[in-house]
């Protein structure tokens, strides 16, 4: 069988072993070096032109029930600290928390869980839209924190990517798997809503709108940015929409639009300093268009 495999940027130093490991079982095997940002982003466009019967998508969680080539997805999993874990565990102290984790822990979710419970605590874990497994967290879903019972959100993972995107009304805790290094992301949450807020605010004047979609197969939404470039005319404004496999910045800023709808990715508009002008997720557009009725009306 002839196989694509595609590694996230972190993984592709192990793309020579998986590739000998495969060949070896009589495959035919060829790497793909596109960027990949998750597992809604799968290398159709190049497993169509080379002939691949199949992709092997490592590092992340089933994210597309159906495919037009099989894809096999191969999870990269990681331990935790459990000790480090438990020393963050005393330092939260609210009493009910939404507890989360991505998918190279989500094997520990239980052991994590277990660990906050002995600090007295009720752990609430729910499930995401896009999500494969109860308790798992991604860029673009926080359905596993969202519970209005918690107090708190502790989401257990490297970095801050996706802590930051946790848009609840309650405080996030970002925990680090090894260190256990516990951060409160309540201030740079409020910030974001207030910068989401004056982009929405900035995007009031403008008259030429630029509507993003891209092509990666979990993000692809044209049907959502026509209705939205259909809305945004009926208010006597411009839209055009701009398609692409990964949306450059630098290519966008060349169009010279006013503001941008984003429809693909909604960690795009975090982004927001790549852009010349202000970007707004296709979630928060309704916002924008309340505004133009009111100034209207009045």
């Amino acid at each position: 069988m002839k196989i694509l495999l595609q590694f996230p940027e972190g993984l592709k130093k192990e793309a020579i072993r998986y590739a000998d490991r495969y060949r070896k079982e009589g495959h035919e095997i060829i790497l793909s070096a596109s960027a990949c940002y998750g597992g809604c982003d799968l290398a159709f466009d190049e497993a169509r032109a080379v002939g691949a019967e199949k992709i092997v998508h490592f590092g992340h969680a089933p994210f597309l029930r159906s495919t037009p080539i099989p894809v096999e997805y191969v999870e990269w999993h990681e331990n935790v600290n459990l000790e480090n874990i438990a020393k963050a565990a005393k330092k939260i102290k609210e009493k009910k928390l939404a507890l989360a984790t991505t998918v190279q822990h989500i094997h520990q979710l239980n052991e994590i869980k277990k660990i906050f419970e002995k600090e007295g605590k009720e752990v609430l874990i729910g499930k995401g839209s896009f999500t494969a497994y109860e308790g798992q967290i991604l860029g673009c879903d926080f359905g596993a924190i969202v519970n209005n019972k918690a107090e708190a959100a502790v989401i257990v993972a490297s970095g801050r990517f996706h802590a930051a995107g946790a848009f609840v009304e309650y405080p996030v805790y970002s925990v680090h798997p090894q260190t256990g290094e516990t951060e409160n992301l309540a201030k740079d949450l409020e910030k974001a809503k207030k910068i989401r807020k004056a982009a929405i605010l900035k995007a009031l004047e403008a008259r030429n709108f630029g509507v993003l979609v891209s092509t990666k197969p979990g993000q692809f939404r044209l049907s959502l940015a026509n209705e939205i470039a259909k809305k945004i005319r009926s208010h006597g404004r411009n839209a055009e929409v701009i398609v692409a496999n990964e949306l450059n910045a630098g290519a966008i800023n060349n169009f010279m639009f006013d503001a941008l709808i984003n429809t693909a990715c909604p960690r795009i508009a975090d982004d927001r300093e790549s852009y010349d002008v202000p970007v707004i997720n296709a979630d928060c557009v309704d916002e924008l268009f309340k505004l133009w009725a009111d100034l209207k009306r009045a």
